[in-house]
């Protein structure tokens, strides 16, 4: 699973001369920032995000069966889900995903409402969808299955 919520190293000038990759390095968190859903709409379902490069967006909004709220910005492209679309999952990369649709700061906007009562976007179709147009094949774990004493 990709995440771009990395912290980044902190300069100052005491250690100028130093790795800013380095372990010892003091680091500060990303600024992030959490989607906003509409009141109009429900979140009975929590929220989480998945988001792809803006070079993807068009593509996927205009292929998707259904599609709840939309987020972008200048680099990537957001889409509510319900919580826990990750478990058994591994989103392909180079899709980001948002638990608690807490994303990169980048100033993203709504740009799309979705026509019904719902603020999410089905997973699975978005998922395959993100698979189809990254070129890498659907993968999800699948539970153990448990047998009966016969």
């Amino acid at each position: 699973m990709a995440t771009l919520l990395l912290p980044r190293a902190r300069k100052s000038p005491g250690n100028a001369s130093r790795n800013p990759l380095s372990p010892a390095a003091p680091v500060e968190p990303a600024a992030v920032t959490r989607l906003f859903v509409p009141v109009d709409l429900p979140t009975t379902l929590g929220c989480d995000a998945v988001g792809v490069p803006a070079r993807y967006g068009f593509r996927i909004l205009s292929r998707l069966p259904a599609k709840g709220c939309v987020y972008a910005d200048s680099d990537w492209w957001w889409w509510l889900v319900p919580s826990g679309s990750d478990l058994d999952l591994t989103w392909p990369l180079p899709a980001c995903y948002g638990p608690g649709a807490v994303i990169p700061d980048r100033r993203p906007r709504l740009i799309h409402h979705p026509d019904g009562d719902s603020p999410y976007t089905p997973p699975i179709p978005l998922y395959l969808l993100i698979c189809q147009l990254t070129g890498i094949a659907p993968a999800w774990t699948v539970p153990p299955q448990v047998r009966s004493p016969l």
